[in-house]
């Protein structure tokens, strides 16, 4: 990325609109500005400005508001330009900025190059210009809320603070390297073992949080598997309510995954109808169970659904291959369906999951179990969005933490382990918030942003 020049790039979504509006930043734009408008401008004041072509033709009317650095979203100076949301007329503006900017270098910027700059130029840290990606993806309100929380830097604040606690732990560790017989009453008078132990529950808990934030960015892959005519696309229809699946007495119908995302208490949900399980020659069909086991082993939640009215040792068989077949990790619910062809003194008093995909029962609690097996907690407030490579960091930090804590057991002291283990630990916290993180995953991150932001 050509860091030093300045870029341009439309900032809102392509179509129309009431108002379009057009990003320009760069080391210096006050040149280019003068060249667009014959004028200065005053930072941080509207101006309601024409803009015309090289034969002096007006191209639009528009709003022109001028960031001068370091006070804007880049730490560069920044012109925004608020225009007539039609398609043709955003591209002739745009057309006309490269032309009159191509003296100093203006380029179309490429994806997530104005908040890598905020980056770089330390408006932001990683996990904030993250942050700005998720709020735009975000599928419900819990998730608006998580990755508004993360932008305002609530993830990054406990992040840092680890960080400072084990610094601080390492300093005191460091600086008694020097002085090895001394290292049992160090550890006695710095309090070093309470502390750390103190550390790792922090940050425990944090990781904990982070799995909710990961659930409300990604949502939760939940397969629905069985035997053929056990209600699989009657559940599915019933939990997405609409007929989004179709449902007939014929067994096979189901030949295909069929998928749709619905929200259960404000967690995404991506649902996968699997083609019934059994043995058959029927080619397509073949096709589509062979998918069926595909899903089951890339699902973060399995529902073996099952026919309250005709269990025999074919659904035990097949719901051993299912547990078998889905990873370990992965949580396998097991749910009869058709209650409500079961006598009254039948319906659920073995604390089993019954419900009714055709009539609503239990649909309600089916729902709250759907939660408790993927660990989501109901109480939202304060958690943040987090991705994998943020559960990747904090999974390995937790790992030398711990490490750590072992070389500071007594009959065990080493403070050069100690002191290396938490060093460890703190890298891998400062790769969440940018501080130590290669260049080619930087790329990686912000290539996966839209262009404008």
């Amino acid at each position: 990325m050509t860091r030093k020049l300045p870029i341009i790039a439309l900032a809102t979504a392509p179509g129309k609109s009431g108002v379009g509006v057009i990003r320009l930043s760069g080391p210096d734009i006050t040149a280019i500005t003068h060249a667009l408008f014959q004028k200065a401008l005053i930072p941080r004041q509207a101006s309601l400005l024409t803009l015309r072509d090289s034969g002096g033709l007006t191209i639009d009317q528009l709003l022109a508001i001028y960031f001068a650095a370091p006070a804007s979203f880049t730490g560069e100076d920044v012109l925004e330009l608020q225009c007539h949301g039609g398609p043709q007329l955003l591209e002739l503006v745009m057309k006309r900025c490269l032309e009159l900017g191509k003296k100093w270098g203006l380029a179309i910027a490429q994806p997530g190059e104005f908040t890598l700059r905020a980056y770089l130029n330390n408006k932001i840290d990683l996990a904030q210009a993250e942050a700005i990606a998720d709020l735009i993806d975000a599928q419900s309100e819990a998730a608006v809320r998580g990755a508004a929380r993360s932008l305002q830097g609530e993830f990054s604040n406990d992040i840092n603070s680890l960080i400072e606690e084990i610094t601080q732990l390492r300093i005191l560790v460091e600086s008694t390297l020097d002085f090895p017989e001394e290292e049992i009453e160090f550890l006695e008078s710095a309090q070093a073992r309470e502390r750390l132990s103190t550390v790792i529950s922090k940050l425990l808990a944090l990781r904990q949080s982070a799995k909710q934030g990961k659930i409300l960015r990604d949502g939760i892959v939940l397969v629905l598997a069985g035997a053929p005519n056990v209600g699989k696309s009657s559940l599915l229809n019933r939990l997405a309510g609409e007929e989004v699946a179709i449902v007939t007495p014929v067994a096979g119908t189901t030949r295909d995954r069929v998928k749709e995302s619905i929200s259960i208490d404000g967690v995404p949900m991506h649902i996968i109808d699997t083609a019934g399980l059994r043995n058959t020659s029927d080619e397509v069909e073949v096709k589509g169970i062979e998918r069926s086991w595909d899903s089951i082993r890339s699902a973060d939640l399995v529902i073996f659904l099952q026919d309250s009215t005709n269990v025999s040792n074919e659904v035990s068989a097949l719901r051993e291959q299912v547990l078998k077949v889905a990873p370990t990790s992965i949580p396998v619910l097991e749910v009869f369906n058709k209650v409500d062809l079961l006598p009254p003194t039948k319906n659920g008093d073995d604390g089993a999951i019954y419900i009714s995909a055709k009539t609503g029962i239990g649909i309600d609690g089916l729902k709250q179990k759907i939660l408790e097996a993927v660990g989501w907690g109901s109480a939202q407030e304060g958690v943040v969005i987090a991705r994998r490579r943020h559960l990747d960091c904090l999974d390995r930090a937790a790992e030398h933490l711990i490490n750590s804590e072992k070389f500071a057991e007594d009959g065990n002291i080493s403070l050069e382990l100690f002191a290396e283990e938490l060093r460890l630990a703190q890298d891998h916290l400062g790769q969440i918030t940018g501080r130590l993180l290669p260049d080619e995953l930087l790329g990686k991150i912000f290539s996966q942003f839209c262009i404008g932001k």
